[in-house]
């Protein structure tokens, strides 16, 4: 098993993780989002940002990615550019996971996500609040996303919705 894991490696993910035979990547884009969100005022596009950081073994492909809540803080053509330097490394069962809001007045959440157990996520406080966010609801997403499709929302008791998505490309 292959994973992308979009934000820190914590010791609790890594922990989780280390019981099955598997490839981790914790490539944490969170720490890029000043950069990503103000692409507009530099020179370099989000595509270019992107592609520094993830970086992959051309042969890599990913069984599951976990975008736990980027895709709230990531413009349309920040999201297009992600699934463009992915989609090479995805295969027709690829999994992922993500959150969305059920209402866009929905406010920042302000966690950092792992993986306590097969069904229990952890969190923890984020240090500050991040820059860019503008959430996107389940079907504004679902219209974004060309990679995936939401086969199940679960609505949480914050307004927020998780989302267990496949990819939609075939191999």
């Amino acid at each position: 098993m292959t994973v992308l894991n979009i934000g820190p490696a914590l010791s609790e993910t890594v922990e989780f993780f280390s019981q099955f035979r598997c490839k981790l990547y914790f490539i944490d884009l969170f720490d890029d989002l000043l950069e990503l969100t103000s692409a507009a005022d530099h020179t370099a596009s989000p595509q270019q940002l992107l592609s520094e950081s993830l970086q992959f073994p051309r042969d890599t492909r990913f069984d599951l990615c976990l975008f736990w809540d980027l895709f709230n803080f990531l413009d349309r053509e920040a999201i297009a550019a992600l699934q463009d330097i992915l989609r090479p490394h995805l295969h027709s069962d690829s999994l992922a996971h993500g959150f969305a809001v059920h209402n866009r007045r929905t406010e920042q959440c302000g966690k950092v996500y792992g993986i306590q157990e097969m069904d229990q996520l952890s969190t923890r406080p984020r240090p500050a609040a991040l820059p860019g966010y503008s959430p996107y609801n389940q079907g504004q997403l679902e219209k974004i996303l060309d990679c995936f499709c939401v086969t199940r929302s679960v609505l949480l008791p914050d307004s927020r919705l998780e989302l267990l998505l496949r990819t939609t490309l075939q191999n």
